[in-house]
């Protein structure tokens, strides 16, 4: 608990796009929004949901890519932390200066604010262990220290850098000195750590006053420092969010909190978290979080496995079946299938650099697109003419918009849409449709209290989505 008067903002960095995730991880929709442990819940929403009872926590502040800010702003309207603020990164520049703005953010608010600074994308078996560890971090990070938290290793984990811990900090129930920071050692010395003891792996979670942290940056990375107050300077309101000013922003080094200040600084210490941590880097550390059958195999969707073991199978579109399969990993998609041994999933992230490389659309997408007004799916794509099943939120709308080779054909199959067309304003029901020809100004609404979905045919010399004049836009795009 906070001492009266202090208050303890969590701190949410959602900027990364989950490549190591890849078929299921895209660039515009990352795991960290994704449902990938099969909980119910995405990521980000059980990041501050496991926070939820402790005492004296602030609104939560969110640091995310300014691709994404729809996506957060979705999956967190009802989080039971309050309204969340959202700051907006132009660029990314790692977690020292997303941190570095979070922390000048709470003090406009709380000049006294306690940080506790969480990536979106970890996964906590056991959130009362965390809330237990939290604690003693805020009573830490009061008297003036800057804490992180060290996961208690039970295996040669090859995956994480490590922490050695040092001697006991005097008036604290579990801190310990950090002695070092360990880089993510071979298996030798992954083993040789375990059994030596007083190594646990790194969380990359925080706990620090925020004046103490900015004072830090001002000692240790003062490039930083000065990016991050030239980028609230320069910060703008836009509509829910805090859009970070580029010019401050992307003049900031790209350094990690763990190189910029805890490295650097002789305040550093450790709380010891024992929470069936994990975080979810690799479709191996997946697994070994998953439920496993009487063969050793994590089974998620339509699959069927047959003398198969030790594997991780996934299936999202359809049916997967197996035979004979021994430690693999296979992820389906709608679009892309992934199969790889265990021991080298680590090596998708070449598969995503080559992807991209050749300017393929599974790099960065999934086959459905989520907007903030819904979501569109490709269903059918050929020379001249595509199919799509769109879905509008209730209460939403598109753009008013026009195209300039295309034209469209929608029927609705679910729902009520409100269509513009032109100077005309009308309603469409169920199995009706209508034409929208070349050039027109048109928008579509979803009036009605159920989403609207519907099927809509393009025909024209080019379909691709930035052939699209925006007129008006609610969404600021």
């Amino acid at each position: 608990m906070a001492a009266a008067g202090l208050s303890v903002h969590p701190v949410i960095l959602s900027g990364g796009v989950g490549s190591r995730l890849w078929p299921l991880s895209r660039e515009t929709y990352p795991k960290q929004f994704l449902d990938v442990a099969a909980s119910g819940r995405t990521l980000v929403q059980q990041t501050l949901e496991r926070l939820e009872g402790m005492p004296d926590l602030a609104a939560p502040i969110v640091v995310c890519n300014q691709a994404h800010r729809f996506l957060v702003a979705e999956q967190l309207r009802d989080n039971p932390l309050g309204a969340a603020q959202i700051l907006l990164e132009p660029v990314g520049r790692n977690t020292a200066p997303a941190v570095g703005v979070a922390a000048l953010q709470a003090m406009r608010d709380a000049p006294d604010a306690i940080l506790a600074v969480f990536p979106a994308d970890h996964l906590v078996e056991a959130p009362a262990a965390l809330r237990t560890a939290l604690s003693e971090a805020v009573q830490a990070a009061e008297a003036g220290w800057f804490v992180t938290f060290g996961v208690v290793a039970d295996r040669p984990e090859t995956g994480y850098g490590y922490i050695e811990a040092g001697e006991p900090v005097a008036d604290q129930a579990t801190a310990r000195l950090v002695q070092r920071f360990v880089e993510k050692p071979d298996h030798a010395r992954a083993q040789a750590f375990l059994e030596a003891g007083g190594f646990y792996w790194n969380a990359g979670m925080f706990v620090m006053r925020a004046s103490r942290y900015l004072e830090a940056l001002q000692q240790h990375a003062p490039d930083i420092l000065r990016g991050c107050e030239a980028a609230m300077a320069e910060a703008e309101r836009d509509l829910d969010f805090i859009r970070l000013g580029e010019g401050g922003f992307a003049h900031c080094p790209s350094d990690s909190i763990d190189y910029a200040v805890m490295e650097p600084t002789d305040a550093a210490v450790m709380v010891p978290l024992e929470a069936g941590w994990s975080d979810l880097g690799s479709w191996s550390t997946l697994m070994s979080a998953g439920a496993a059958d009487g063969q050793g195999n994590v089974l998620l969707g339509d699959v069927i496995a047959e003398d198969s073991h030790n594997s991780y199978v996934r299936a999202e579109s359809r049916l997967v079946a197996t035979v004979g399969l021994k430690d693999h990993v296979v992820v389906e998609t709608a679009d892309s299938v992934l199969v790889a041994p265990r021991d080298r999933v680590h090596e998708v992230k070449a598969v995503v650099q080559r992807l991209q490389a050749d300017g393929r659309a599974e790099a960065v997408e999934h086959r459905e697109v989520h907007r903030p007004w819904g979501s569109y799916a490709g269903l059918i794509r050929a020379d001249r003419f595509q199919v799509k099943r769109i879905v509008v939120n209730p209460g939403c709308r598109l753009s008013l918009q026009m195209h300039h080779h295309r034209t469209e054909h929608w029927v609705v199959v679910k729902g009520t849409a409100q269509v513009t067309r032109g100077d005309e304003v009308f309603l469409l029901g169920e199995d009706e449709s209508t034409y929208i020809s070349l050039g027109t100004v048109h928008r579509l609404e979803n009036p009605g209290m159920i989403p609207l979905e519907l099927v809509e045919v393009q025909s024209g010399s080019y379909l691709g989505e930035d052939d699209i004049t925006r007129i008006e836009d609610v969404y600021g795009r």
